[in-house]
């Protein structure tokens, strides 16, 4: 099903990715790779949280750039893409720098936008579920944003001048995407910020309980980078603009995810439930897709137990 999509797009197209080193930037990459194989592309990052290794395998260019400093125009001339997909930001939800967290991640969007303008380039922008804040139900998109720390905010901003921009001309394609708990393949190279299947899964690997908030009843609304991928290229075939949801429908509480993990991995830990630090918490992530499935196609097709077992069997191969 996913091959016959964009059945507009010709093979040599020219993209540019920022952030195509991360976590989902480098996913997306190589996607793009595999889907278009006579594209140009463009990475650009500045490996503040991505990782060379997360590329192995591909074929394109690649621009190591701070984005808050980019000269667009100096970097590309009067080059013209077919999309730019813009993932790079900082993404640590526990950096309170206020500063550092809006500039980059407000006025590296703002340049994109500014390049794009004359030439009308679709953009296709990572949001983010952190801009709804606490929630006891699934969060649709016009739901008011309430975003609990800076990086949040920095998404809602992100959101404001994108709807802005938009609103300039029907016929410049800017797609927002609000991730949620994304989790998969070339993710350990972030660290603490890697998702909690991530770590949860080194615990166990290592013999121990896995640990847990008390008591295991937060929910959440994971989802596997595959999902998120394509939904996030089927952004090329939106015919508005838009900012949309991305999320497997489907929230699961963290001591669903103990018995998942265990049930993947052949092993029968009980939780170790600890004390909650965090003073901001979300405990409860649920995406509404109906706007993405009528926008964008997307369809899901990893739910939890068949994302975490196609990613263990990555993660430790044999």
């Amino acid at each position: 099903m996913f091959l016959q999509i964009h059945s507009q797009l010709d093979s040599s197209q020219n993209f540019i990715i920022t952030g195509g080193a991360g976590f989902i930037g480098s996913n997306l990459t190589l996607a793009l790779q595999e889907k278009f194989p006579d594209a140009r592309l463009i990475v650009i990052d500045d490996f503040r949280s991505g990782d060379f290794k997360n590329l192995a395998g591909y074929r394109g260019d690649f621009v190591a750039q701070n984005l808050a400093n980019l000269d667009w125009r100096r970097q590309f001339g009067d080059q013209k893409f077919d999309g730019i997909f813009h993932l790079a930001s900082i993404t640590d939800t526990t950096n309170h720098d206020q500063f550092e967290q809006v500039h980059d991640n407000v006025e590296s969007f703002r340049h994109i936008l500014n390049f794009a303008r004359p030439t009308k380039t679709r953009i296709i922008y990572a949001s983010s579920a952190a801009t709804y804040g606490p929630a006891t139900e699934a969060s649709v998109e016009s739901n008011g944003a309430a975003p609990a720390n800076v990086y949040a905010f920095s998404k809602v901003v992100m959101d404001n001048i994108a709807r802005r921009a938009a609103a300039e001309s029907s016929d410049w394609i800017i797609v927002g995407l609000r991730y949620f708990n994304v989790y998969g393949p070339r993710e350990a190279h972030k660290g603490m910020p890697a998702s909690m299947i991530y770590h949860l899964s080194r615990q166990i690997k290592a013999g121990q309980r896995p640990r847990i908030f008390k008591h295991g009843e937060q929910k959440r609304d994971f989802v596997y980078v595959k999902d998120i991928v394509e939904g996030s290229i089927r952004g090329l075939d939106a015919r508005a603009s838009g900012i949309y949801n991305l999320g497997s429908g489907q929230a699961r509480s963290f001591n669903d995810l103990v018995g998942v993990l265990n049930n993947c991995l052949g092993t029968n830990f009980e939780p170790d439930y600890i004390d909650n630090p965090h003073a901001h918490y979300q405990n409860f992530t649920e995406a509404d897709l109906s706007n993405a499935r009528s926008a964008l196609g997307y369809e899901p097709r990893f739910p939890l137990e068949d994302g975490v077992r196609d990613y263990m069997q990555w993660l430790y191969p044999g």
